[in-house]
């Protein structure tokens, strides 16, 4: 009985060794599983090649650009702070300038009340009395004539000049008009009458002229 079970299992042996032999199918598909899985590792390896941190040279790049940019700025900032820096100092250049030329003007106009005065004194006495028979009248008015003229002539020192527009064509940043009227002979728009001179300090109308000015018939 025993050898007869051996003769069996001998003969059963054979084709239990060909069921389980790989059919060429599942060869091919384990292949394939095997490439794409080789495949997959490949594309790993390669992302994270592909993440690796940025080069020296690329970091260093990138700083120099940004401290270029920053160069630039402070450039733009330097220049105009010098530009204000400039703009104040004229300014000022120009604050102390005008400071010395019209810081007499509030003195200026007091002494035009007493040029004022010399002017009516001299312009009051009659003519016809001025003669040698009159020898106190006489050195009085040329006293007084003197003063005038010297009084004058500190006022041109300092750049005060006197407005006399007599004849002139009307400007009202140096004539103030007190009254119109026609004038046979006279154009109009010009000065007919001067009743109060003018002044001018350094270029700058310090009192206007007050005149009468000629208007069309």
């Amino acid at each position: 009985m025993a050898a007869r079970c051996v003769r069996l299992a001998r003969r059963s042996l054979p084709a239990l060794a060909f069921s389980f032999r790989p059919s060429p199918r599942l060869l091919c598909t384990a292949t394939k599983q095997k490439n794409n899985g080789q495949s997959l590792e490949e594309d790993v390896g390669h992302n994270e090649q592909k993440t690796e941190p940025p080069s020296t040279d690329k970091i260093l790049l990138e700083e120099k650009v940004k401290l270029e940019e920053q160069l630039r700025d402070t450039m733009e900032k330097y220049k105009r702070a010098l530009a204000d820096t400039e703009n104040l100092r004229l300014r000022s250049q120009k604050l102390v300038e005008e400071a010395k030329l019209y810081g007499i003007q509030g003195f200026c106009k007091d002494l035009l009340e007493v040029a004022d005065i010399l002017e009516k004194a001299t312009q009051s006495v009659p003519k016809e009395e001025i003669k040698d028979e009159n020898p106190h009248l006489k050195s009085l008015y040329e006293g007084l004539v003197l003063t005038e003229v010297q009084i004058q002539k500190v006022f041109t020192k300092h750049g005060l000049l006197k407005l006399d527009p007599l004849g002139a064509k009307f400007d009202p940043y140096e004539h103030e008009a007190l009254f119109h009227t026609p004038v046979e002979g006279k154009e109009p728009g010009t000065v007919a009458l001067v009743s109060k001179v003018g002044y001018k300090l350094h270029g700058r109308t310090l009192r206007p002229a007050l005149v009468g000015v000629v208007k069309e018939a």
